[in-house]
C-alpha cells in the first residue's frame, strides 16, 4: 500500500455531498417512471428477496424498521407491495403484486439507463474502484460481519 496522506476535511460532509449528486442522478432517471429513485430500490428488493418479513428486509437494506413501514406505505397504496400476514398472526410479509412486477420492470429499464450514464460520466474504471472502496469500508463498519444475527 502506498503512503497514505491524513485526508483533510469531514468524510461525513463529503459522502452526502456525493450521494446527493448520485442521487440526483438516478432520481432524473427514475422519476419518468413514476417512482422516486429509493421507492425502486425498496421494490427491486422486495422482488429480488420476497415475501419477506419486513424486520428482514430492514436488515438487507440497512434501514431502520421505522423508516421501512414508511417507505413502504406509499408503494402498498399504488398497489405496488402487498403487506400481508406472515406464518401467525404477529408475523407479516411484504411481497410485490403483479403490478409491482411490471414497475420495477420499468424501473430497471430506467436505472440501467442510470447507470450506463453515471459509468460514462465518472469513467467504468473510476465506478469499479470505488465499488471496491465502499464494499470494504461497509464490511469494516458492518456490526454483524462475523455472521451474527440480531434477536
Amino acid at each position: 500500500m502506498k503512503n497514505a496522506t491524513k485526508p483533510q476535511g469531514c468524510t461525513n460532509l463529503d459522502l452526502r455531498q456525493f450521494t446527493r449528486m448520485v442521487t440526483r442522478h438516478y432520481d432524473h432517471h427514475v422519476a419518468a417512471t413514476g417512482l422516486k429513485n429509493t421507492q425502486y430500490a425498496l421494490l427491486s428488493h422486495v422482488v429480488r428477496l420476497g415475501p419477506i418479513q419486513p424486520g428482514d428486509l430492514a436488515r438487507r437494506m440497512q434501514m431502520d424498521a421505522s423508516t421501512l413501514t414508511r417507505n413502504l406505505q406509499p408503494l402498498a397504496v399504488q398497489g405496488l407491495l402487498e403487506v400481508g400476514s406472515g406464518k401467525d398472526a404477529r408475523s407479516r410479509l411484504v411481497e410485490a403484486t403483479e403490478a409491482g412486477l411490471t414497475k420495477r420492470a420499468e424501473g430497471q429499464h430506467a436505472w440501467k439507463l442510470a447507470q450506463a450514464s453515471l459509468n460514462e460520466r465518472l469513467g467504468i474504471e473510476r465506478v469499479a474502484a470505488l465499488h471496491d472502496l465502499l464494499d470494504a469500508c461497509i464490511e469494516c463498519l458492518d456490526d454483524n460481519v462475523d455472521g451474527e444475527t440480531e434477536n
